[in-house]
């Protein structure tokens, strides 16, 4: 307990954590500050004219279905012939859409927090996700390069229960900060759409999803700092984590990317690690492959493929336990002088 309470004390007293806290106070408060001077409270007529303008856009799916259905039974006037509708009508069936139009959908200028609330959340999970990298890997890349670690393994002799303290102790402090910082973030936001926008239909539904993307953004997040903290003990440094997203960037995301592009490879996305990032936190990634459709002819062809959360989380998992066992031997056994 003393060397937890230890390693809290050296986590906090760290001026790079206190500069890091320090930017993600002025990046909220700026998005806060310039959503707040972009927004308005609707009036009744603005709400009138959104509500008739939502009951016109589904009126219109209404009849774009119709008129594909007619067209297919042959009902069609002939001077309608010459208008695109999709080979499958379903597509354009109100019933199997996603989302129907509704009135804050046509509010421009007004903050609406239930359109907004996910999208500023994925920002709050991508600040997060920086965050606990780089303070995972100045962490401990700090101590092994300035021998603060030789200095503790005097006071407690047992190499892997210091490590593993550090990174309980990290992903733990990282965590409880990112509840607390999540709070505050879309109380904020609440409050925005409640005293200077709208706040949308907040029911059941929309408060679950947003729930289940906190859940999967929060594990991403300790994810992050544990991969930034593995990479730093190897590397025993924390330019070596640095080093190794910034080449991975440059030499896969973006080199293998075009040379698979190049090659004509099938299905390319699925061997990057941003779409599986993008597939777990969204729940599915939809991407095009090209090679599906390469022998279609004219028929219609999906060359839609889907990467869902499952698979991603368990690339994740494993990429991350890979990295971290790795880190724990090598910690365990070289020379740290």
């Amino acid at each position: 307990m003393n060397l937890v309470r230890a390693e809290l004390e050296r986590l906090g007293a760290r001026r790079f954590v206190q500069l890091m806290l320090v930017l993600l106070v002025l990046a909220f408060g700026v998005t806060a500050a310039t959503t707040l001077a972009g927004s308005h409270r609707p009036t009744v007529q603005e709400l009138s004219d959104a509500r008739a303008n939502a009951a016109e856009a589904r009126r219109h799916m209404d009849e774009m279905y119709q008129r594909c259905v007619d067209r297919v039974n042959g009902n069609l006037p002939p001077e309608a012939e010459e208008e695109y509708f999709p080979v499958d009508c379903n597509e354009l069936d109100p019933v199997r859409q996603e989302r129907l139009p509704v009135a804050t959908d046509f509010l421009p200028g007004v903050f609406v927090f239930a359109q907004q609330a996910r999208p500023l959340l994925y920002f709050l999970v991508a600040f997060l996700v920086l965050f606990g990298f780089l303070v995972g890997a100045s962490y401990i890349g700090a101590d092994l390069n300035s021998g603060g670690v030789v200095n503790l393994l005097l006071w407690r002799p047992r190499r892997l229960a210091v490590l593993g303290t550090k990174l309980g102790t990290l992903l733990g402090a990282v965590l409880g900060l990112s509840l607390l910082a999540s709070a505050a973030y879309l109380a904020a936001f609440w409050l925005i759409g409640q005293a200077a926008g709208f706040p949308g239909r907040l029911d059941g539904e929309f408060w679950r999803g947003l729930g289940a993307v906190h859940g999967r953004g929060l594990v991403l997040v300790l994810l992050a700092t544990a991969l930034g903290f593995a990479l730093a003990t190897l590397g025993r440094h924390t330019s070596a984590a640095l080093g190794t997203v910034a080449a991975y960037a440059v030499v896969w995301e973006l080199g293998a990317r075009l040379v698979l592009e190049i090659v004509d490879a099938p299905r390319p996305d699925r061997f990057m690690l941003s779409s599986h990032v993008g597939a777990w936190l969204t729940g599915r990634a939809e991407f095009w492959d090209g090679q599906a459709c390469g022998d279609s002819g004219a028929g219609f062809c999906d060359g839609f493929y889907t990467l869902t959360w499952g698979p991603a989380l368990a690339v994740l998992l494993a990429l991350t336990a890979v990295l971290g066992v790795a880190a724990f031997v090598a910690f365990r056994r070289r020379d740290l002088i």
